[in-house]
């Protein structure tokens, strides 16, 4: 089994940012802890682990380095608890985890830092590279609430609202009451319409 080494996809992660952060390394090294305990080839060429992130930013990219998971291969997902962890769920397997960085992480990653490094940023930055996996994590078994192969759904299914028009993929579509609705139209939208209509006016320059 090929892994990449820490230090490889350290620099890779930051690249992506023009530097490198605590929450970077933490995505990293929970990706890295995620192969292990689930004994895979990360970071996969294939789709087989669906990583589901509870926060965006430095911290996902970091996961997404190590695991090869992303949005646009529909191997990651994002629900923004406003958390540092992540479920790890092989789809193969069925198996999937919850990692999270240990309750007080900041304070220990400060027995690993530099002699004389007193700065909370570079303390973290460190110690969270060479802390062992136990003393930096969490893990649970965990059960999700919708099951993997609905969350990854079938390609090529489509089907359109009855009230919008628009069409929908990844069957997330909803029926209700003898209707399929997007879910914005069966009262689950994120956002509310100001029913406005957007004018663009011709310039000539």
């Amino acid at each position: 089994m090929v892994r990449k080494p820490l230090q490889k996809l350290l620099e890779e992660s930051a690249a992506q940012h023009s530097h490198l952060c605590p929450r970077q390394v933490i995505g990293v090294r929970m990706g890295m802890y995620a192969a292990q305990l689930l004994d895979l080839d990360l970071p996969q060429m294939d789709k087989r682990l669906l990583a589901i992130v509870e926060s965006d930013g430095c911290f996902a990219d970091g996961v997404s380095i190590a695991t090869g998971a992303t949005v646009g291969h529909r191997t990651m997902r994002v629900e923004d608890y406003g958390k540092v962890a992540a479920v790890f769920a092989d789809t193969q397997s069925g198996k999937s985890i919850r990692i999270a960085p240990v309750l007080d992480v900041r304070e220990r990653a400060y027995a690993y830092a530099p002699a004389g490094e007193t700065r909370h940023y570079f303390a973290q930055l460190h110690g969270y590279q060479v802390m062992p996996f136990e003393e930096l994590f969490s893990v649970k078994e965990v059960l999700l609430d919708t099951p993997v192969a609905e969350i990854v759904s079938r390609p090529g299914v489509r089907v359109n609202c009855e009230l919008c028009g628009e069409e929908i993929i990844n069957e997330r579509e909803i029926h209700l009451e003898g209707m399929t609705l997007c879910r914005a139209c069966a009262g689950r939208a994120y956002y509310q319409s100001c029913n406005i209509e957007v004018q663009f006016e011709r310039i000539s320059i």
